[in-house]
C-alpha cells in the first residue's frame, strides 16, 4: 500500500452537527460546515427541543409547543442558509426532543447515519453543566466518532 494513503484522513459522507446558541456550537457549525464543504459530504444540522426547558403547562400546551419548534426551524433554516452560501451543496435539517444527549444518540445518530458527530463543548443551559457535560454522555456513549469543539 502507499504510504501517502494511508496519510490522508478520511474523508466524510455525511457530517451530524448539533447546534444551540452557545458560542462552542457556533465554532462546531463552522468546523462541521466547511468540512462538509472540502470533503462533498451531506451536512445534516440538529438541535434538540428540551422539554426540561418547558413546564408542565406548556409541554400540554400544543400551541406553545408547536410555536416552540417553529422557532427552532426558523433558527436552522438560517444555519441552513449560511451553509449553503459557503457552498455546501447537501443540508439536511433535524429537531429532535427531549434530553440533548441521549436524544442525540439514541434517536438522531440512528436515524440520520452520520459518520461523525461535531457538537461544542458546552451546553447553553445553565443547570446541566453541574449534572455533568452534554458532550461527554454523547463522546462515551456515541455509536460513531464525535468531535468535540472548544
Amino acid at each position: 500500500m502507499d504510504n501517502t494513503e494511508t496519510m490522508n484522513p478520511k474523508k466524510f459522507k455525511r457530517i451530524l452537527v448539533g447546534v444551540d446558541d452557545s458560542p462552542d456550537a457556533q465554532l462546531a457549525f463552522r468546523y462541521a460546515m466547511n468540512r462538509a464543504k472540502s470533503d462533498d459530504a451531506e451536512l445534516v444540522i440538529c438541535t434538540i427541543m428540551e422539554s426540561a426547558d418547558m413546564n408542565v403547562y406548556q409541554a400540554l400546551n400544543k400551541d406553545y409547543v408547536h410555536g416552540q419548534r417553529a422557532e427552532l426551524v426558523k433558527h436552522l433554516e438560517g444555519y441552513q442558509d449560511l451553509a449553503q452560501r459557503v457552498g455546501v451543496q447537501k443540508v439536511k435539517l433535524v429537531i429532535g426532543e427531549g434530553d440533548p444527549g441521549e436524544a442525540m444518540v439514541k434517536s438522531i445518530i440512528p436515524e440520520v447515519k452520520p459518520d461523525i458527530l461535531v457538537i461544542g463543548s458546552l451546553s447553553k443551559t445553565g443547570v446541566r453543566k453541574y449534572f455533568g457535560s452534554q458532550a461527554a454522555y454523547m463522546a462515551k456513549y456515541s455509536p460513531i466518532s464525535v468531535m468535540i469543539v472548544r
